[in-house]
């Protein structure tokens, strides 16, 4: 395991409750749900800070590619806080780090990658990222 961000280092975090089906006969919150949580803070995110419902935006971002590092077990019904960074702002696609923490545990539970590409909402052809996203994405770039 690689140097992991701390609580602290992600300048926005957002909280996520668990659910009861969201843990497996293990146990423990099923790795597939840390996807859902990372969709969840980002679109949350987005939402709130543009103050626009940002589905009828004239562009969208889809979801290029995800990935997970998971370093320690998440438990219902804990919430989840989701510290979220953007590692990357280019023309049209937008690179976030996300830490799932939980408890007063200063080290992430699991840190995820999550990227978005802007696509038009008519033919889905790639094209900037819009200026009401991109407003509230400045902010979180390190």
């Amino acid at each position: 395991m690689g140097q992991e961000r701390a609580r602290g280092d992600y300048p926005v975090v957002r909280t996520i409750s668990t659910r009861w089906e969201d843990e497996d006969v293990y146990g423990h919150v099923n790795n597939v749900k840390y996807y859902s949580y990372f969709d969840t803070a980002v679109n949350g995110y987005l939402l709130d800070a543009t103050g626009v419902d940002i589905r009828q935006l004239d562009a969208y971002g889809i979801v290029a590619e995800t990935g997970c590092r998971f370093l320690r077990e998440l438990r219902f019904p804990l919430p989840v806080e989701a510290g979220l960074v953007v590692t990357k702002l280019g023309r049209s696609s937008v690179v976030y780090e996300i830490g799932l923490f939980q408890g007063e545990a200063p080290e992430p539970a699991a840190v995820g990658r999550f990227v978005h590409v802007y696509v038009s909402g008519s033919d889905r052809a790639v094209t900037p990222v819009p200026e009401a996203i991109r407003a509230v994405l400045e902010p979180l770039t390190h």
